[in-house]
């Protein structure tokens, strides 16, 4: 009896150990199924949100969710969302939308104002971003180029385009077909211009005249010395000869200006849009129904493609006036890519940035789409198939990846990589005036120069009665002491150079 119960209690423990035993393994069995699914799952991508400005064509769309999107997250790990606001309230929206927080990773603006970008605090110092994720966009992006973004000893920003940039905004692209087609041949002075618009106006009716008032590039004609806008946007230029800064809008050359545009205006020659819609000029020309724009060298590349959507026959060129006059470098490059102080994700946004520089294959893929589906490469020339934009290649354009369109002749090209060959590096360049000590006096001067500078600039009030009145205005909100804080700090920079 007492063996019996021994035999049964040994069954029930191997009974007992064979459940346990195949519990044991379910559970592993399971523990693993588990395992295995959580690494199969698809890792979480961090988002990185850029505000870009234009308008966001139908293929650029597809291209952001599709194509775009899956190498972003191959190769990055990231979910990069492009928030477009248009041209017109971009910079309005950019204060807005950095003021309230609204997690945005990176942005675009113009490298002169990275000063007062600074100081409203949109742009975080990056030189530890770069040590460690910008290895590689420095292969094509040199440390040397990224000085033009220094401020206090620390990079606040890429400059972002790397290309020759001698004589920025002191050119003129005009439709050269249109040129050719009234019988003239090139544009040496401001009055080939007016001849120019005239004689279209008699015989092409349908054109509707300049796109742009071009105050630059007349400034260069007229000037007796090369100016470099320093400080306030257009307030404050620095003379190449004197080493001096002075209030543009008292400068000689500002007032010759201003009597051209007049008799443009009187001659019929300008409508009221260059001066009301003033930053419309670009998208003016690319209807392909105006004569010039004002441009930096290649800008005849950079718009040929969206004016031929219109106008298939266009031919663009682009002047220089006052050819003789020294050419100087003045900035390295009118770009620069901002990473906000409140960024969420700012190593993802620096991700992104290298990502682009890492290689040719990146570069050409966000500028240009897919190849085969949207542009595709014969002879060494870059063939758009599709006309929409992707990524703007005026805003990432590097010399080391840049290819050119078929149309553009050899000779342009020849030009354009040799045009800094004899240029002249401004004393001013790296310089950014802070205005810490002058925001509220700059507010000032912006309105007077928005209001009425800017009319009398373009032309369209009367030079003797208009002017005057906003000198004064000019003089009233502090002009004198707004040039001599720039001109401290200016002497300060020469001297530590």
């Amino acid at each position: 009896m007492k063996t019996s119960k021994t035999l049964i209690l040994f069954v029930l423990m191997l009974i007992s150990v064979s459940i346990l035993a195949a519990c044991s393994g379910n559970n592993a069995e399971n523990g693993g199924a588990s395992e295995t699914a959580s690494e199969g799952a698809p890792k979480k991508l961090e988002t990185v949100k850029i505000l870009y400005p234009g308008d966001e064509s139908e293929r650029m769309s597809e291209f952001l969710d599709k194509e775009f999107a899956e190498k972003m997250a191959t190769d990055l790990g990231l979910k990069v969302d492009l928030i477009f606001v248009p041209w017109a309230q971009y910079w309005e929206q950019k204060d807005i939308m950095l003021a309230a927080n609204e997690g945005i990773d990176l942005y675009w603006d113009g490298l002169p104002d990275l000063a007062a970008i600074v100081n409203k605090k949109q742009a975080m110092p990056l030189d530890e971003l770069i040590q460690e994720y910008g290895q590689d966009m420095l292969k094509v992006l040199p440390m040397e180029h990224l000085q033009g973004a220094v401020i206090d000893g620390k990079i606040h920003g890429i400059p972002s385009a790397y290309a020759p940039s001698s004589a920025m905004f002191q050119l003129v692209t005009v439709r050269q077909d249109i040129l050719e087609q009234v019988g003239m041949t090139d544009l040496k002075t401001p009055e080939d211009l007016k001849t120019f618009a005239t004689k279209v106006a008699e015989q092409i009716p349908e054109m509707k005249g300049p796109a742009d008032v071009i105050f630059k590039p007349l400034t260069r004609f007229f000037a007796k010395e090369q100016y470099n806008w320093i400080a306030g946007e257009d307030l404050v230029v620095y003379g190449e000869d004197s080493r001096k800064a002075q209030s543009y809008f008292e400068t000689e050359a500002f007032q010759e200006v201003a009597k051209f545009n007049q008799s443009m205006y009187d001659a019929g020659l300008y409508s009221e849009d260059l001066t009301i819609k003033y930053n419309e000029r670009d998208s003016r020309m690319q209807t392909g129904l105006y004569l010039w724009v004002e441009g930096s060298l290649g800008k005849e590349m950079e718009i040929s493609n969206a004016v031929k959507a219109n106008a298939p026959n266009a031919v663009l060129k682009t002047y220089l006036l006052a050819d003789e006059k020294p050419r100087y470098i003045t900035s390295t490059g009118g770009e620069v890519l901002g990473i906000p102080i409140t960024a969420p994700n700012p190593e993802g946004a620096m991700k992104f940035i290298n990502w682009l520089y890492k290689s040719k294959e990146n570069y050409l893929f966000a500028l240009y789409g897919v190849e085969g589906k949207d542009y595709e490469i014969v002879d060494g020339r870059i063939k758009k198939i599709t006309a929409s934009e992707f990524f703007y290649e005026w805003m990432f354009r590097n010399q080391n990846y840049q290819l050119f369109a078929p149309e553009v002749s050899q000779e342009s090209i020849d030009m354009y990589k040799s045009w800094d060959a004899n240029a002249v590096r401004s004393d001013s360049l790296g310089f950014r005036f802070n205005n810490e000590k002058v925001k509220n006096i700059e507010t000032a001067l912006r309105e007077v120069m928005g209001k009425d500078m800017a009319a009398v600039r373009s032309g369209f009030v009367n030079f003797e009665t208009g002017y005057p009145k906003a000198l004064q205005k000019l003089k009233d909100a502090g002009i004198d002491e707004y040039v001599a804080e720039v001109q401290r700090q200016l002497d300060e920079f020469l001297a530590n150079k």
